[in-house]
């Protein structure tokens, strides 16, 4: 999976070189249909974060939603035409799960790929 994915990785990473720094991981899976892929990370208070979200070569064929450890969803980018990144700030650390789904009238199956970085 990780050679597949990592085409899809190197393109993810350019909404975050600009204005952010790469945790350093890229967060993958292989989806199907309706596959949900789940991807836990912790965030620490005070920072400006960047999550972009990318599957396939163009932008926008994946949805991921973000929820606290509450599971009250925080943010959804299929409220936003597939935006493939969110700009967010925290003031207390969290612990967060991101969903990723395949928009399915752009894409049957591909490779999820999440990357995160934090404000410079």
């Amino acid at each position: 999976m990780r050679a597949q994915c990592d085409p899809i990785a190197a393109a993810c990473e350019r909404h975050i070189m600009s204005k952010y720094i790469s945790d350093g991981q890229a967060y993958r899976a292989l989806l199907s249909g309706s596959d949900v892929a789940e991807f836990e990370t912790t965030l620490l208070g005070g920072n400006t974060y960047r999550i972009a979200a990318c599957s396939g070569t163009s932008d926008s064929n994946l949805i991921f939603k973000i929820f606290d450890e509450e599971k009250n969803l925080l943010f959804s980018n299929a409220d936003y035409s597939n935006a493939p990144y969110w700009d967010f700030s925290l003031q207390n650390t969290m612990i967060l799960t991101i969903e990723a789904t395949l928009d399915i009238t752009r894409s049957s199956s591909g490779c999820a790929v999440l990357v995160i970085g934090f404000e410079r």
